[in-house]
């Protein structure tokens, strides 16, 4: 059954500008106030609404979707107070929201989109959207238009279908006109539906193109030689392997059973997998403990889906979590030249094991995990050739948020594969390698993907027992000769790059934070800090413990601490990490200087764990990937490298690593 062959709005129905102005939006959700384009201009709307201010953290324990929609946007936060109330989304009357640039970034939960979609939200419109939101926007059957539609529906015209698919590829078009993906998939189902047949001609490709290429289903009984795909193309594909943490198992165990009944199954179970990492530690802090009986719903409710289905199993035991999912798939799961999809936006760290990983959400992921393919439009690629090295005391989080304050924040990056090559990547380690394609999602990019050597393949060896490496060598993929960048090929000179700091609020507002940049550092120097933390899925890995016990023992030797005012947080990303700290003896010097060690798991990232600031006013410089507000404690979170966190830890005020820096008197850091 196909939706409606026109959108217009209902009687009575209304339209939420989600404006800079707090008050404007106040006034429409009380009903006070209608706006039109003639009274917003489209600087005066919000850009970068993420989904942790549609949904935080909290409101994801309800994982029934007409739950989670009475706290919409409970993460819009201004003065310490929700913006939109409980059910005032609902209770406006609203059909359509509009927003600015971006839409959508951050988190892949679906959540977002249920919150709207259950409040009665039939459109979103927006100058963009971030790729994985508008994904979800697609399957769960909520339609996206621009600004001009926008106007005329406010005329009290119709907008025609057609004209909301005019743009999609087949596939696209296919689930928009059915509703959603699970009405796509019953259609299909029936017969009603037949996929477009590949017709892209011989072309050299990108690595996003080739992995596609191979992976597409029809494609000449799997002689992935004569495939070719190109920006556009509409494929339904093979999935190797993917995984769901139990913040989102739930739904995914929810939605199956509601719609192939209680006896479902799933396609190739030991290639998928479920992890306790996400929630590990909510219960240790305040403002979670009224959640706990949620939580443990959530916790039972995925150690019935992996009962039921029997993928692999990464539960805690003991209370001690095997690691944060992206890090152990890394470590266990992934190989070159695979597809993967997970229910967490940052699953392409995989990218730096020459894998195409993406996120999803829970409806996707359902869908994919019941027939073992997925839906998707090739995406753009932009490319990245890096030279040369970086300098001492300079890191690949440094390098990613100038990518973010130079490409992504012009939108370059937006929903494009960021591809990284160049003779300059074989002097960065496969843990920095993965600090880079972790944090393509920061960029809005569709995901990251680094080229494979004989790195790769040592690092892969050296953690799986038993591994073929020729195997993996033959699976990995290499971008030819004449690929087609439409993002630009884009030369980066690693020399250049200079330790970084995100200010508070968003991880593309970098800005220098060594000593080149007097003025800026001087600014940052006034501002004492009470949390350093380093940890989560881009700063917990092998190498970052490196970095962090590179200061922490510069300090020891020179007699330092943890500054009295701070709280030094580190947090392995996998038990794996952990005893590898252990075997260098950074344990007893990490103790010695007095940095508070946490066992591996997610946590301070989403708020749910040691490290979250209490109050407004605490400042914090964190080497995690996100710093939108709220996101992890009331406070002002900074973003930096781990050698920038751990420095900044013993001086007590964000500060650039540098070597020797200890050996000086105190007042002559800078």
């Amino acid at each position: 059954m196909s939706v409606s062959k026109n959108f217009s709005l209902a009687p009575g129905k209304r339209v939420l500008f989600l404006t800079k102005d707090p008050d404007l939006i106040r006034r429409q959700l009380t009903g006070d106030l209608d706006l039109t384009l003639d009274d917003v201009s489209v600087s005066d709307l919000l850009d970068n609404v993420n989904t942790d201010a549609m949904t935080p953290a909290w409101v994801c324990f309800d994982w029934d979707p007409a739950e989670i929609a009475k706290n919409a946007y409970a993460g819009l936060i201004v003065d310490r107070k929700r913006l939109v109330p409980t059910e005032a989304l609902r209770k406006g009357n609203f059909e359509v929201i509009v927003s600015g640039y971006r839409k959508g970034t951050g988190s892949s939960r679906e959540t977002a989109v249920q919150a709207e979609k259950w409040s009665g939200i039939r459109m979103a419109v927006a100058a963009s959207f971030a790729p994985i939101h508008a994904r979800n926007n697609i399957n769960q059957g909520v339609l996206m238009g621009d600004y001009a539609m926008l106007r005329r529906l406010q005329r009290g015209e119709s907008i025609e279908l057609s004209e909301l698919t005019a743009d999609k590829d087949p596939i696209t078009k296919l689930l928009i006109e059915n509703g959603g993906l699970f009405k796509f998939a019953a259609s299909m189902k029936r017969g009603e539906v037949n996929l477009p047949p590949l017709k892209t001609a011989c072309r050299p490709m990108t690595m996003a193109e080739k992995i596609l290429a191979r992976h597409a289903v029809g494609s000449a009984d799997g002689a992935a030689d004569e495939v070719f795909v190109q920006p556009g193309d509409a494929l339904l594909i093979k999935v190797d392997a993917g995984y769901s943490h139990e913040f989102t198992t739930a739904q995914v165990h929810a939605f199956l059973a509601e719609e192939f009944g209680p006896d479902y199954q799933v396609q190739n179970p030991r290639n998928f997998a479920v992890f306790e990492d996400h929630l590990i530690y909510a219960d240790g802090v305040a403002a979670m403990a009224p959640y706990s009986a949620k939580i443990e719903t959530l916790r039972r409710m995925q150690r019935e889906f992996q009962a039921h289905t029997g993928v692999l199993d990464f539960s805690a035991k003991d209370g001690i979590s095997p690691g944060i999912c992206h890090q152990v798939a890394r470590e266990k799961l992934i190989g070159p030249g695979e597809i993967v999809n997970a229910t967490d936006s940052h699953t392409c760290m995989g990218g730096a094991s020459n894998a195409l990983a993406w996120g999803c959400g829970s409806t996707e992921y359902a869908g994919l995990i019941q027939s073992g393919f997925t839906f998707v439009r090739v995406p753009e690629s932009i490319r990245f050739e890096l030279y040369g090295c970086l300098a001492a005391g300079v890191t690949a989080k440094d390098l990613i948020l100038e990518l973010l304050a130079t490409f992504a924040k012009e939108q370059m990056t937006l929903d494009r594969v960021m591809e990284f090559g160049g003779p300059g990547l074989s002097t960065l380690s496969i843990d920095e390698r993965a600090t880079l394609t972790n944090m393509a999602t920061e960029c809005s990019a569709f995901t990251g993907i680094t080229e494979c050597d004989e790195l790769t393949l040592d690092w892969l060896v050296k953690r799986r027992p038993g591994a073929d490496r020729a195997k993996l060598r033959q699976a990995a993929v290499q971008p030819d000769p004449g690929a087609v960048y439409v993002g630009g090929i884009h030369r980066i000179d690693l020399a250049a790059i200079v330790p970084m700091v995100a200010t508070p609020g968003d991880p593309d507002r970098g800005i220098p934070s060594d000593p080149t940049n007097g003025a800026r550092v001087k600014e940052l120097a006034a501002t004492p800090i009470q949390i350093a933390y380093g940890g989560s899925c881009t700063a917990g890995k092998d190498d970052d413990m490196d970095y962090y016990a590179e200061v922490c023992r510069e300090a020891d030797h020179a007699g330092r601490r943890v500054a009295p005012s701070v709280e030094f947080f580190l947090q392995f990303g996998s038990i794996d990490v952990q005893e590898g700290a252990r075997r260098k003896g950074y344990l007893d010097l990490f103790a010695r200087v007095g940095v508070k060690v946490i066992h591996p798991g997610c946590g301070a990232c989403i708020g749910c764990g040691p490290g979250v600031s209490t109050a407004g006013e605490q400042v914090t410089v964190s080497a995690i990937n996100r710093n939108f507000k709220g996101r992890s404690g009331p406070g002002k979170l900074w973003l930096a490298s781990p050698l920038t966190v751990a420095a900044s830890a013993f001086t007590g005020r964000i500060v650039a690593f540098t070597p020797g820096m200890f050996r000086e008197p105190t007042a002559a850091i800078r």
